[in-house]
């Protein structure tokens, strides 16, 4: 299945698609208000700010899926994002991204790039330093996993969690693709 042929609902209940977005750059992020890497909705959102005017879009899709660290509901998370980061990009209705419930954008997703840029192995070693049991490739590791998709629908890069929005390799991925 195309990645533009997955149905959507934006976290208002509104209907949308990756096809909406055609002929844009994205970076979709599973993301959670109660993590760690949070903070990294401020870097997501001046990418946003950035890259906007050039085609280039970031898709937020909150997921309760990493040591229940996104338990809002859809218009708590939406509020929370907007008064404390001044999100404005796209966020999407809460669905698992890993599991055999994974919704069908991030099945075909990691199906695409099924291993990640950056260090995802430190990363893992510091989650069993907390006692978890981290997720393998081809799986979701953790929130604010990135998937860059090229204004032609197909994945081009997928990055590590701890790979922030303003990481130069990221951020040359992103520039490549615009």
């Amino acid at each position: 299945m195309a990645l533009s042929d997955i149905a959507l609902t934006r976290n208002d209940g509104t209907a949308d698609s990756i096809a909406a977005h055609k002929g844009k750059v994205l970076l979709i992020v599973n993301v959670a208000s109660q993590c760690g890497l949070t903070p990294q909705y401020a870097g997501l959102q001046a990418l946003q700010d950035r890259y906007g005017a050039h085609g280039f879009e970031v898709l937020g899709f909150p997921a309760n899926d990493f040591g229940a660290q996104e338990p809002g509901t859809d218009s708590e998370i939406a509020t929370f994002c907007e008064t404390s980061f001044g999100v404005n990009f796209p966020l999407f209705a809460k669905a698992s991204v890993v599991g055999a419930d994974k919704q069908p954008l991030y099945a075909e997703l990691v199906e695409a790039a099924p291993t990640k840029l950056g260090d995802p192995e430190a990363f893992r070693e510091r989650l069993r330093g907390f006692g978890m049991t981290p997720n393998e490739d081809p799986e979701v590791l953790w929130n604010f996993e990135k998937f860059l998709v090229g204004r032609d629908g197909e994945v081009i890069a997928r990055f590590a969690p701890t790979t922030t929005p303003d990481d130069a390799n990221l951020v040359a991925a992103i520039e490549g693709a615009l």
